[in-house]
């Protein structure tokens, strides 16, 4: 059976789904769900960095009329911030303080202002002790982490003999780069709105992970996960640091339960600085290096990166150094140094941000030290495999990346003279560097219906944080299903739909629309073998094969007057719906394949001598990611990704204060981020690519357990 060629929907630039929601402001986000007899909660920080509470009065907050309760440490009921998965959490079970601006208390009372207002009358006295605070101060403490990097990699790598391969280089680049602290950000800040219904608990959370927080929740309140129902359809951005549950989402519904009442609890901005994550700190050594002819004989990259006292991150800045380039001695390592802050988290690529930072830096160095163009330095070290693992690429565009980009951008017009180009008192840079990410994909699971008047619903449990999840998988089931995307409706964001995984490290496309796709394939086959084996239809005993599906119709190839429409087969069954679940699983790909995206970046950059002011004009970037399945959003994802490699490298630091451990621009208006007037003109261009060897995925089938074929596997390796 096929769909025909006017279902065709995958890939176009459809507009957002959820567009009109958006700007008439009916897309509710966490914190607007109305709930009868909502109380609100504000959580209480500590202003020191590392100590003991010795007292905390809150006589005076209990006092202001319309406060329900003031939570302490003093009378929280009993919980565990370890269990549940993921980070560990603060959640009022002891006097101590283990980072500026820990929640320490919370506040619930019937007005938002009331809460405030209560919470900034509580005493609190400390017995304080002097934070470690500079990683740069205690870099001989850094030590080997315990955990893994993501996929399950071990901190440290060798390939080679790196030692013997810099002794043999005839040239030689070795370089320190930093980071700073950095933060998300988003526009919607966290929030969470907690409802007891009898023993169960529904949660209104903006969260990345609705089926990871219902976990976390349950583990921290010894509860059954069945017991916690979390929901979250639209979120205003999250970037990494809503992938984890943190403090206040516990704290919310522990303050609902003493309350028996709704409790609203939404982290003001300032609030986002400390106990939600943050982009961690790294210092890395970059040691590269080549022959005359340039090509590598040695890379290693040693990266130190900062962690809390109680919990443990990895920044993995030397992932993209283990694959992409060739050489035969590669080594990388990752320490870390405890200091007395909240837990970093994932920002905005993780580690291959950081990192690709430092290792293209040393790149260019490494061309500028041996006179040989950029582009040309990266082709001649091109990797036709995976260095590190030895594995074949299961699709790899880059070299087309690297000639399309320097084709667009004019490169062959660079002058590489220092301080050649000019445009009037202006010193104009030109500069390129190698993209690439993984390409992940975790099991997701998915339902679809073909409703009796002709309509479809898809659902999957996912989360859309603003890439166009709701669209993309809206133009998957429609073409799938052999209807119009006007007839679909793909719903999200309840964890009582099919599981699917945490929406980051940009998995979700990949691994959604594989199950979706799956799932509206089998509801439409079922459809269809409903009219074969019924004589009173046109199609009945045809060959499944000679079938079209198209606009909600099924029709002969060679019989266009055999036709049938969805609706009339379920009305002659006495049929309400037709339904199909389907669970998308991993296969053995990534054991005979490494699987990553790649791409280049070009860049003009205006630099004032006098002044210092550093403005980019001019960006191109080419990338090969797969199949396209809405042109328009990936675009918009792409453009967005490299807004954010300007504000990573120009605007964006988080600066704290080396005694007392307190971030001292927490605000938007002096933490800085780029905006229209600091964006240029960017050129994003795709490399059509295809995967098959992505596509090699195993699907089960929850009705009947039985092997589906791979090609089902589609959008293994997409880009929304």
């Amino acid at each position: 059976m096929n769909t025909g060629d006017t279902n065709t929907v995958v890939g176009k630039p459809l507009n957002r789904v959820d567009g009109y929601l958006k700007v008439t402001g009916g897309a509710r986000y966490s914190a607007e769900f109305p709930v009868a007899k909502m109380t609100y909660g504000v959580t209480i920080q500590s202003t020191i960095a590392k100590g003991k509470i010795t007292k905390i009065d809150t006589k005076a907050a209990e006092q202001i009329p319309g406060v329900l309760t003031v939570i302490t440490h003093l009378n929280a009921p009993k919980a565990s911030g370890e269990k549940g998965g993921g980070r560990k959490l603060q959640v009022l079970q002891d006097n101590v303080v283990l980072y500026s601006g820990q929640h320490i208390g919370v506040v619930v009372a019937d007005t938002f202002e009331r809460a405030m207002y209560a919470a900034s009358l509580v005493q609190v006295r400390y017995e304080e002790e002097k934070p470690t605070i500079n990683m740069r101060d205690n870099l001989a403490k850094a030590y080997l982490p315990k955990g893994k990097i993501p996929k399950e990699e071990s901190p440290d790598s060798t390939h080679g003999n790196v030692n013997q391969g810099l002794a043999a280089a005839a040239v030689r680049v070795e370089q320190t780069y930093t980071t700073p602290i950095e933060n998300h950000n988003p526009m919607e800040p966290h929030a969470t709105t907690a409802v007891w219904q009898g023993d169960q608990l529904l949660l209104y959370d903006a969260t990345q992970g609705i089926f990871s927080a219902q976990q976390k929740v349950a583990g921290v309140l010894g509860i059954e996960p069945e017991k916690v129902r979390v929901m979250s359809y639209f979120v205003g951005g999250g970037f990494g640091c809503k992938g984890s549950a943190w403090s206040h989402v516990p704290l919310a519904a522990m303050a609902a339960r003493q309350v028996k009442r709704p409790v609203k609890l939404v982290l003001g901005r300032i609030q986002m600085y400390g106990p939600v994550g943050f982009r961690p700190e790294t210092i890395q050594q970059v040691s590269l290096g080549a022959t005359r002819e340039g090509k590598l004989t040695a890379l290693r990259h040693a990266g130190t990166s900062q962690t809390s006292t109680f919990d443990e991150f990895i920044e993995p800045v030397g992932k993209s150094a283990r694959m992409i380039y060739a050489c035969p001695n590669i080594e990388t390592s990752h320490r870390l140094v405890q200091l007395d802050e909240g837990t970093p988290t994932f920002m905005r690529a993780p580690g291959e941000a950081s990192g690709s930072f430092a290792l293209e830096s040393a790149m260019d160095e490494l061309a500028y030290a041996l006179n040989i163009d950029p582009v040309e330095l990266r082709l001649r070290n091109h990797a036709d495999v995976d260095p590190s693992k030895g594995l074949p690429w299961s699709s790899k565009s880059l070299i087309q990346c690297y000639r399309l980009g320097a084709e667009k951008f004019g490169w062959q017009k660079r002058n590489p003279k220092p301080r050649s180009m000019r445009d009037g008192n202006y010193l104009i840079g030109w500069g390129m560097a190698t993209a690439t990410y993984p390409t992940n994909r975790s099991p997701a699971s998915a339902i679809a219906r073909i409703m009796a008047d002709g309509t479809a619903v898809v659902q999957s449990g996912s989360q859309d944080i603003g890439t166009g999840t709701y669209t993309v998988m809206t133009q998957v089931a429609a073409e799938a299903l052999g209807l119009p995307v006007d007839k679909v409706s793909f719903e999200l964001g309840d964890t009582k739909m099919p599981e699917t995984p945490v929406s980051g490290g940009s998995q979700t496309a990949a691994s959604v629309s594989s199950s979706v796709h799956l799932a509206a394939n089998q509801a439409r086959t079922q459809l269809l073998q409903l009219a074969l084996a019924d004589q009173k239809s046109p199609l009945y005993s045809s060959n499944a094969e000679d079938v079209i599906a198209e606009n909600g119709s099924f029709f002969l190839k060679n019989k266009s007057s055999a036709t049938e429409t969805y609706q009339a087969i379920l009305a002659r069954h006495g049929m309400k719906m037709i339904e199909a679940r389907a669970d998308a699983k991993l296969g053995e790909e990534q054991k005979k394949f490494s699987m990553h995206a790649f791409g280049s970046q070009f860049a003009e950059v205006r630099v004032n001598p006098d002044s210092g002011e550093v403005r980019v004009t001019r960006w191109v970037g080419t990338f090969g990611v797969g199949r396209i399945l809405n042109a328009k959003t990936a675009n918009s994802q792409l453009i967005g990704g490299i807004i954010y490699g300007i504000g990573m490298a120009l605007m964006e630091h988080t600066v704290t204060d080396p005694n007392l451990g307190r971030v001292v621009n927490h605000d938007l208006a002096e933490y800085h981020v780029p905006v229209n007037a600091d964006v240029p003109d960017i050129q994003v261009l795709f490399v059509d690519e295809h995967d098959p060897h992505r596509e090699q995925c195993d699907f089960v089938r929850s009705d009947k357990k039985s092997a589906m074929p791979s090609a089902g596997c589609a959008y293994a390796k997409s880009y929304i």
